[in-house]
């Protein structure tokens, strides 16, 4: 393979940073690289901004938005967003919902919802996980019951990202529970979050950060024309958008950005009168992180060409999602460590303490990524699934 750009590839790289420099709020900028809270306006406001221009779905089919680029100027993309300090796509709808209707919806569906995810109009989350059904997703609970054109939702899901943000939330709900196979019966739900019985309660966690919530249906009456896919065959939908999650949680260009400090850090860093840097096992293992984060980069453009062929995401898709959350997890450490006792520190940082408000960010963002390896299915499960679907073992 050659990593090599070429001419062209260069000159879309340079018109991308020029574009993003001119564009990027430094507010906003300043809260992505500083690990602060960004608001639903912060998130939405460059949502537009991108789709104004047209880049804000690139792998999206060209009639719906997208923007027909090649995987590499996909890959150049994502990079300089990540270097330039530009917040994320909130993945729930461009990258989640819309591929699921794109493959699975009706129409009717596609002309509805993808022009309004497409242009930040909804901001959509996830509904997934449950007490006691997370890994074990095909366990869920929440009931939905047809009657007559609508179906009546109840239950719960937990861990709802960004939900007190949501306008719509996709769900899978259990229509069928006589099945003997529990993958069976479920169905994929389009639900707005402004119908009545509906209740987000936040979860604060130990930074006191606001990011999950439980979302409770109460008889919640939801269309049945917001049915994607057949009823009862909800978890082909299911895989199908996991591939596509999956995909994006190895974060390559936001762990190349956090290397970059990383490295810095360790050059200010002392130990025993010498720069962190020059420490041998400091140096090993952080050299040894590098390695592993470019092996990742190599395997995702490989990904990434397959998509472009037309293939769908499949089980090896997993070994991205481990081997990407476990480089966040390890630099979030070794940051940690360069930055000593003041890492310890919670937030919020005011101007009185003694080390600036990025050192004191350290410890909150080091507790929130050990979430990493568990969302998306918890790496333990990728790797049984690793082991039946691609190697056959079990």
């Amino acid at each position: 393979m050659d990593l090599n750009y070429s001419p062209d590839e260069v000159a879309f790289r340079d018109e991308v940073r020029g574009w993003i420099k001119q564009h990027l709020p430094a507010e906003v900028r300043d809260k992505v690289l500083n690990y602060r809270e960004l608001t639903k306006e912060d998130l939405l406001s460059w949502h537009r901004t991108l789709a104004k221009k047209g880049w804000v779905a690139p792998f999206w089919p060209k009639e719906w938005g997208g923007t027909d680029w090649t995987v590499v100027q996909r890959y150049i993309f994502e990079e300089e967003c990540s270097a330039a300090g530009c917040p994320p796509v909130v993945a729930f709808g461009v990258r989640m919902c819309a591929p699921v209707l794109l493959r699975f919806g009706n129409d009717a569906q596609k002309q509805r919802f993808l022009p309004r995810i497409y242009n930040g109009d909804d901001f959509w989350v996830q509904g997934y996980s449950e007490p006691g059904s997370g890994s074990d997703l095909a366990s869920l609970k929440t009931r939905a019951v047809r009657e007559g054109d609508h179906y009546v939702v109840t239950g719960q899901k937990i861990w709802t990202t960004l939900g007190h943000y949501g306008d719509w939330i996709f769900c899978l709900v259990r229509t069928d529970s006589s099945s003997a196979k529990r993958q069976e019966g479920i169905s994929f739900l389009l639900i707005d979050m402004k119908t009545p019985g509906i209740t987000v309660r936040p979860i604060i966690l130990m930074d006191q950060g606001h990011e999950v919530n439980e979302v409770f249906f109460d008889e919640v009456k939801v269309p049945a024309e917001n049915l994607v896919h057949e009823e009862n065959k909800g978890w082909t939908v299911a895989k199908y958008l996991l591939g596509y999650e999956r995909m994006g949680t190895g974060n390559i260009a936001g762990s190349k950005r956090e290397l970059g400090r990383l490295k810095q850090m360790a050059t200010a860093a002392t130990k025993n009168g010498k720069p962190l840097m020059e420490d041998p096992r400091f140096r090993d293992r952080l050299t040894r992180v590098e390695v592993e984060l470019m092996a990742l980069e190599i395997t995702n453009m490989r990904f990434l060409d397959q998509l472009r062929g037309g293939r769908a995401p499949g089980a090896d898709v997993s070994m991205l999602k481990i081997k990407g959350t476990e480089i966040q997890q390890a630099m979030t450490e070794l940051m940690m460590q360069a930055a000593g006792p003041f890492a310890q520190a919670f937030r919020p940082v005011d101007a009185d303490t003694s080390f600036d408000r990025l050192t004191g960010s350290l410890f909150p963002r080091y507790c929130n990524l050990r979430k990493a390896t568990i969302y998306a299915g918890s790496n333990e499960i990728q790797r049984n699934i690793i082991a039946k679907a691609t190697l056959g073992l079990g």
